[in-house]
């Protein structure tokens, strides 16, 4: 039987808002290991001076780690979409999705290596295998395993960090630096040659990104599952009708996410504080700003104003690449080598005025054509011939 893509006639508007002001949060947050060698180094006393400080602050409070849940989850929502489409129209699932996550899997290995290694890609295809399983799991059922499967391993990590930080009241992430390898990637980053970059990008992901595809089992999979099965309850097309419930998630969700996401800044940033604000802080505000752009997206004048943010991210396939490739272009040596050169507040700026400029490319693209180019390779490799129907 032949298998159909989805129609731009068949979108949810509500949904390509929400997932384009994710990609500008993911962007801004991605921004800081873009231009810094963010990965050996403590944030909280390497931009401890004026500005820095205080933009550094405001992106680990309001941005970091709060708009990849809201990815994942409509990462999520939308296979289990594809999934209620296949089972009406009696067309096979299985065979289907896999090929669409084979074919991601490698958009983020060639990411990952060739690109930039702070991939997320790779994660959500290899999370995304496992959902063709768990996503026939009705949402009555699917709701509390995903939070007890992300809540479970990520209170028992913050009770083991915060009985180390207990037994060893010195223990502040304040001061930690790996100065050889902050060194190294300056030099390379800024300098080297393109052999460089990708080997010492490759040994990168290897260590970082690959190892956070395994804690993603306990991180990314809950959040994508939870949105599989929210998109059973159908709580976007819905989010009118539940709109009282919403109020309540965007109220509370917001005010304790930033709460525990502020601690530590408010004393020392002992690990276990830094855990919390990761692991739970994160996802709480990321469910309160996802409440609230539900809300908003039940306004007809925030539709409209927002309506080129959603056609961004229409094509979030390439909008998430396309700011790798202008990013390294940037900040690496075979480009404008500014890499480890600007500030915080510097960069986010230039997330902000890139993503601008992704608006209007989306705009004129999607003027001329159905799909990103990247979604329509997607499509291709998924479909067929099928892809331009």
């Amino acid at each position: 039987m032949n298998l159909k893509p989805t129609t731009p006639d068949n979108r949810i508007e509500a949904i390509d808002i929400t997932r384009g002001f994710a990609l500008l949060g993911i962007f801004i947050a991605n921004m800081l290991m873009f231009h810094t060698p963010y990965l050996y180094l403590d944030p909280y006393t390497y931009f401890n001076a004026g500005n820095d400080a205080v933009a550094f602050r405001w992106v680990d409070i309001l941005v970091q780690g709060s708009f990849y849940p809201i990815f994942a989850f409509l990462f999520g929502y939308g296979l289990n979409m594809q999934y209620e489409k296949a089972i009406a129209r009696n067309q096979p699932f299985t065979r289907m999705m896999s090929k669409r996550l084979g074919l991601l899997l490698v958009f983020g290995l060639v990411h990952a290596l060739v690109i930039w290694s702070g991939d997320v890609l790779f994660s959500y295809a290899t999370m995304g295998f496992l959902l063709i399983i768990f996503v026939r799991i009705p949402a009555k059922w699917l709701t509390p395993f995903a939070i007890v499967l992300y809540t479970i391993p990520a209170g028992i990590l913050y009770l083991i960090t915060k009985f180390i930080v207990k037994t060893n009241p010195d223990t502040f992430v304040e001061g930690f630096a790996d100065t050889e390898k902050i060194e190294r990637s300056i030099e390379v980053f800024a300098n080297g040659s393109l052999g460089e970059i990708f080997s010492f990008r490759a040994i990168e992901w290897l260590f970082y990104g690959l190892g956070s595809t395994f804690l993603g089992f306990f991180i990314v999979l809950p959040i994508i599952m939870f949105g599989a099965a929210m998109s059973k309850w159908k709580i976007i097309e819905r989010a009118h009708e539940i709109k009282g419930r919403l109020i309540i998630v965007a109220i509370l969700a917001t005010v304790i996410g930033v709460w525990i996401k502020a601690l530590p800044h408010t004393g020392q940033p002992t690990y276990d504080l830094v855990q919390l604000q990761d692991t739970f802080g994160g996802v709480l505000l990321a469910a309160g700003y996802l409440a609230i752009l539900l809300l908003l997206c039940n306004v007809p004048g925030f539709r409209k104003i927002s309506r080129p943010v959603g056609i961004a991210g229409r094509m979030s396939l390439t909008t998430y690449l396309s700011q790798s490739v202008i990013a390294t272009f940037i900040f690496y040596s075979y480009g404008l080598g500014l890499y480890g050169k600007i500030s915080v507040l510097t960069g986010t700026f230039i997330a902000i005025g890139v993503f601008v400029i992704q608006l209007i490319f989306a705009k004129l693209w999607l003027s001329k054509f159905r799909m990103g180019p990247v979604e329509a390779l997607w499509r291709f490799g998924t479909y067929g011939k099928n892809s331009s129907k």
